[in-house]
């Protein structure tokens, strides 16, 4: 599902599976996973995360497939997205993100997951879990935040609707960037951690966290939720109730 390379310090990774339009299926994501544990071995000085050429669809985002009908939680730790982002974040060589075409769901907090963004003018981005009435979790939304100002995130989060990569560049969520070849791979690496660890340090209380678990509990117990997911299964607009 994907095509997995190392040219000189750089390696690439390159979503191979058009004809799901490359989503981030468990076998999909564990195959990157892989590709990323072979570059840490080989030692990569830097990461690049691709579709082919020419593709309409950088990625469809989450497999919809492959989340519970209903009464679990569609996005527990053991889930392939947050085993992606993780692993993403924990690469020890900056990760760059090549998009061309458009991105949907999951498949922009991937990209946001990533150190660099650099994208076509073409490319677009829609964070697209309202409209099958998924609700984030906590990592997820702050992966978001940590990206783009909040009223950014909440258009994102609470529109679905794509925004074009050209917008994004301007508010410094997108990047055009040019790596100098002298820069040391060791001070990066630490740097990178140290960011890592600084995005993530964000204060918050036990009530408040069991306060969003219990949000999200509610949605995924929910009649829009189970909807929202047989309606994508069977290629049909879904009938939300609110309830």
């Amino acid at each position: 599902m994907i095509i997995s390379r190392v040219e000189g310090a750089i390696g690439t990774i390159t979503l191979n599976h058009q004809a799901k339009r490359n989503a981030l299926s468990e076998t999909l994501v564990d195959e990157v996973v892989a590709a990323l544990g072979e570059f840490t071995r080989r030692e990569v000085r830097c990461a690049v995360l691709r579709a082919a050429p020419g593709v309409k669809v950088w990625s469809a985002g989450h497999d919809v497939s492959e989340l519970p009908e209903g009464g679990y939680d569609p996005l527990g730790w053991r889930d392939p997205l947050r085993h992606l982002i993780r692993e993403l974040e924990n690469f020890p060589a900056p990760v760059i993100a090549m998009i061309e075409g458009s991105v949907w769901g999951g498949a922009c907090e991937t990209v946001l997951a990533c150190d660099l963004i650099v994208a076509t003018p073409e490319a677009t981005f829609a964070a697209t879990p309202a409209r099958h009435s998924v609700p984030y979790n906590v990592s997820g939304l702050l992966t978001f935040l940590n990206a783009a100002h909040i009223h950014i995130a909440k258009e994102m989060l609470f529109t679905a609707q794509p925004i074009p990569a050209s917008r994004l560049e301007r508010m410094g969520i997108i990047n055009h960037v040019v790596a100098a070849p002298e820069n040391a791979p060791l001070s990066i690496s630490v740097m990178k951690e140290q960011l890592r660890i600084l995005a993530a340090a964000h204060t918050m209380s036990p009530q408040d966290f069991e306060r969003i678990q219990g949000l999200r509990r509610v949605v995924y117990s929910s009649h829009d939720y189970s909807e929202g997911i047989s309606a994508f299964k069977e290629k049909r607009k879904p009938k939300f109730r609110g309830q």
